[in-house]
């Protein structure tokens, strides 16, 4: 089964770490994902932002960036997306719209993809560049 939604990278931290954060229709769409076991699409710019913002201390886990990805990659939801020749192709078409690279290629991704983005960042979604659940 291929994945229908792409989780934004704050998305995915909030999901595995304290999911009261999350919108109710977020949490209500994943749930949902969840029960007809689809898999959840993150983009691997979402790993290296993880990493980059743990190790300033702009990030907190509950446990050790080691014990969060471990979580996340033995939770068989999740599917990981690597960045292709056609993603940075979509990242380059997308303009200068969102200045951040993490976004540009996330955003990039669910176009490539056709994945639905679920995100709270405002910048994207007023974009209007990929549909998003708020």
């Amino acid at each position: 089964m291929l994945p229908d939604l792409l989780l934004d990278t704050h998305i995915v931290v909030r999901w595995l770490s304290d999911s009261r954060k999350l919108s109710r229709e977020q949490l209500r769409v994943l749930e949902a994902a969840v029960r007809r076991a689809e898999p959840l699409a993150i983009s691997c710019m979402s790993l290296l932002e993880i990493a980059v913002l743990a190790s300033d201390n702009k990030l907190r886990l509950r446990g050790s960036l080691a014990e969060f990805f471990a979580a996340l990659e033995e939770n068989p939801v999740f599917t990981i997306l690597p960045l292709t020749y056609e993603i940075a192709s979509e990242v380059s078409a997308i303009g200068d719209g969102l200045r951040d690279p993490a976004d540009r290629a996330i955003v990039a991704t669910a176009r490539v993809h056709k994945l639905r983005l679920v995100t709270s960042d405002q910048r994207i979604i007023a974009s209007q560049l990929v549909p998003a659940i708020e």
